[in-house]
């Protein structure tokens, strides 16, 4: 995976929209709904012969396909953004492209243009519209034509969806394919003019194949607005770790790709989903490092989300409103040690948010902390709680010792204490004496 240009350096434009937002919703929706099988991979993986994959063309109605549902959960959910799969390996458009037979408008019986329904709907409920696009097609005649010189995992490139044989390259194929891929971006940026573009599939060649100084050339010259992902390999805006919180935080703005269950689709047997508390854990931990939260979900091929999961999006945006103060318009907290649990900051600085997960049975103990404490009460209910400190030598600061918050002042799932502070937030990270 690619790491952007360190913060200010990106050679594209990061908008105040991103960071602000804290969770995004990604879709992944496409034809591998209808039976089920991995998106896209069940063809690279040979879960499904490729004829038998196809096939779900067939079957994809999108007969209840409501943009605008989709949008009110959403935003229920307290997301700022989504991100709509527009087309994924397979090669599936879900828009009505030019430049390809192969799309959900003219090949299915769904025969809609979803991602002009998508975007006007996310936009109409105030959310900012993301679409996601695949360098890689691996239906694309001309695609498996060259090989990369360096691939960083070289069993995801051995395949004849992605290379050709050794000595079978066809550069002139390859140029094709390139004028096809950069023909859809425009495509996408000029009907739909999205916020944000989340790119997929790099891995399979190297940043001078897949041309991409010109391919961000021609976002920043179309849509000088438009937020992309690190997978623009050196050009992008934010880091994109996956399903899993990195241990420490990357050196860039950054977002947290995480599914519901274990699946990117539907997959109507994996029922293996993470529950509202988990997710608020995930959530709290990833904008206390100073990330967002991009939370998957995998609609049926009717357009439909599971009410497996529109409850946890439901049970999470039930406790992002409770917590607001501590979600919008915050940047990430104390580092690790400092406190056992994730914390954000006001903007001034403050204003500090302990996010607590299991209910404290006597104090809650903050260290290394300068400042004195004017004030310490629950987000939700406003009691107030007691604290004192402790401790404490020459330049190294005593522990803050907070009362316990009494069970009627717990929260589902985590209980947030505001911590007023007198001045900006200053922190000891020494050794102590030595």
């Amino acid at each position: 995976m690619s790491t952007p240009s360190p913060r200010g350096r990106s050679t594209m434009t990061m908008q105040p929209w991103f960071n602000e937002a804290k969770l995004g919703i990604f879709v992944h929706y496409g034809i591998y709904s209808v039976d089920g099988v991995p998106e896209s991979w069940a063809l690279f993986d040979q879960v499904v012969p490729h004829e038998q994959y196809m096939r779900q063309l067939d079957g994809f109605t999108a007969a209840a396909f409501d943009p605008s549902a989709w949008a009110g959960l959403f935003a229920r959910a307290g997301a700022g953004y989504a991100v709509l799969t527009a087309r994924h390996h397979d090669g599936v458009a879900l828009w009505d492209t030019r430049l390809s037979d192969l799309s959900v408008v003219g090949r299915t019986p769904a025969g809609r243009d979803l991602v002009a329904e998508y975007v006007s709907a996310m936009r109409d409920r105030g959310l900012r519209a993301g679409l996601y696009y695949s360098h890689s097609d691996w239906n694309h005649p001309d695609y498996a034509s060259v090989r990369h010189p360096r691939p960083p995992h070289p069993e995801l490139v051995d395949s004849p969806y992605v290379s050709p044989a050794p000595g079978a390259e066809d550069p002139r194929a390859w140029e094709r394919y390139l004028d096809y891929r950069d023909g859809q971006v425009r495509e996408l940026l000029t009907r739909f003019g999205p916020d944000l573009l989340w790119f997929d599939g790099e891995w399979e060649r190297s940043a001078e194949q897949w041309r991409m100084s010109e391919l961000a050339r021609l976002i920043r010259d179309l849509a000088p607005d438009t937020v992309c992902n690190s997978r623009l390999l050196g050009h992008g805006d934010y880091a994109t770790p996956e399903q899993g919180l990195p241990m420490s935080a990357p050196e860039t703005d950054w977002e947290l790709c995480l599914t519901v269950n274990d699946s990117w689709g539907y997959r109507p047997l994996d029922v293996n989903h993470k529950s509202v508390g988990q997710l608020v854990r995930y959530f709290a931990q990833t904008i206390g490092m100073g990330g967002n939260l991009l939370l998957n979900v995998g609609p049926r091929a009717d357009g439909t989300i599971t009410p497996e999961q529109a409850q946890r999006l439901e049970g999470l945006g039930d406790w992002i409103r409770r917590h607001s103060a501590a979600v919008h318009g915050t940047v990430g907290g104390l580092p690790p040690g400092h406190h056992y649990g994730p914390s954000t900051l006001s903007p001034d600085r403050r204003t500090l948010y302990l996010v607590c997960f299991d209910p404290p049975s006597e104090t809650v103990c903050v260290r290394g902390l300068r400042n004195a404490v004017r004030r310490i009460s629950v987000l939700g209910t406003g009691r107030e709680l007691a604290h004192r400190r402790t401790g404490g030598l020459h330049d190294v600061p005593g522990d803050l010792w907070i009362e316990a918050p009494a069970p009627a002042d717990l929260a589902p799932h985590g209980t947030v204490l505001a911590l007023e502070l007198d001045g900006e937030l200053e922190l000891y990270t020494g050794r102590g004496r030595e």
